[in-house]
């Protein structure tokens, strides 16, 4: 019964949503690398996050471990060593620890991790587990696992603002001219960015509920990727994208927060007014 709930809930669509893919992929691809990247990342990442709760008697999220270590196993090229792989997941939890606000993460933390490992272990990002050099047909299921997820975790408009301003944006730079717009709309460009949207930007701990705030974060994120992909190209353009939205969300909550403690700060003088 524990099982069947836990499958009902938005990480337990997430986990069945990336295991298939990274068995889809693994067959399409003929190999088993990807499940030894993915065990070896996941462990590690549980193992990181299970031992830094302990140490500093925090609440560990198992699932959130698990969803990290699936998501780098499925950006990280097939071919990245086992110690590499060990480091990204080890960034990716500790950002999650360290980098927070009201003890919830500022930066996704797959996000962080993969981005990161760029400069520090020079890892590729083939974004395997999107299926980009696969049939074009298995795209299908990026979309309808994207579609349950966001449907669950309640982000369309996060996600149609984030993918709409990007392919406009992507049309405006080909129109005229800017940098290398085509590219971006073939695999494995066209199959990340989807992916991207679908199962990471759609975190919940590091986007938006209200959906005003969800349009907004997923244009700022559209919006400084390209900027980004526009003057430097490659893969990590995405990631900028995202930390320009979780940095957006991040000072959001504390506009508000400071709104409300000033708030509560005017009630207080009042009644001490009324009293004097």
């Amino acid at each position: 019964m524990r099982t069947i709930k836990w499958m009902k809930t938005p990480k337990g669509y997430v986990t069945i949503s990336l295991i298939t893919y990274l068995i889809i992929a693994s067959i399409g691809y003929r190999t088993i690398n990807g499940f030894r990247n993915a065990f070896i990342a996941v462990v590690a990442a549980f193992v990181i996050e299970f031992f830094y709760s302990r140490m500093t008697n925090r609440k560990s999220s198992k699932d959130g471990a698990v969803i990290t270590g699936l998501i780098i196993s499925l950006v990280l090229s097939i071919t990245t060593s086992w110690a590499y792989v060990v480091g990204t997941a080890a960034i990716a939890i500790l950002s999650k620890h360290l980098l927070v606000f009201k003890k919830k993460p500022i930066f996704n933390p797959a996000a962080i991790g993969l981005f990161v490992s760029v400069f520090i272990f020079h890892t590729g990002h083939s974004w395997w587990g999107a299926f980009g050099d696969l049939p074009s047909w298995l795209m299908m299921f990026l979309l309808i696992g994207g579609y349950i997820v966001t449907d669950r975790v309640n982000k369309f408009p996060q996600v149609f603002a984030f993918l709409g301003t990007f392919f406009v944006l992507l049309f405006f730079m080909g129109y005229f001219q800017v940098g290398d717009a085509a590219d971006a709309l073939r695999p494995p460009f066209i199959n990340a960015t989807i992916f991207f949207g679908l199962f990471m930007l759609t975190d919940p701990p590091t986007s938006p509920a209200k959906y005003k705030n969800q349009i907004l974060f997923g244009a700022i994120s559209a919006i400084s990727g390209i900027v980004v992909y526009g003057m430097l190209g490659g893969l990590t353009y995405l990631f900028f994208g995202v930390f320009m939205g979780n940095l957006y969300n991040y000072l959001n909550k504390r506009s508000v927060m400071k709104a409300s403690e000033l708030k509560q700060q005017r009630v207080k003088n009042s009644q001490r007014a009324l009293y004097k």
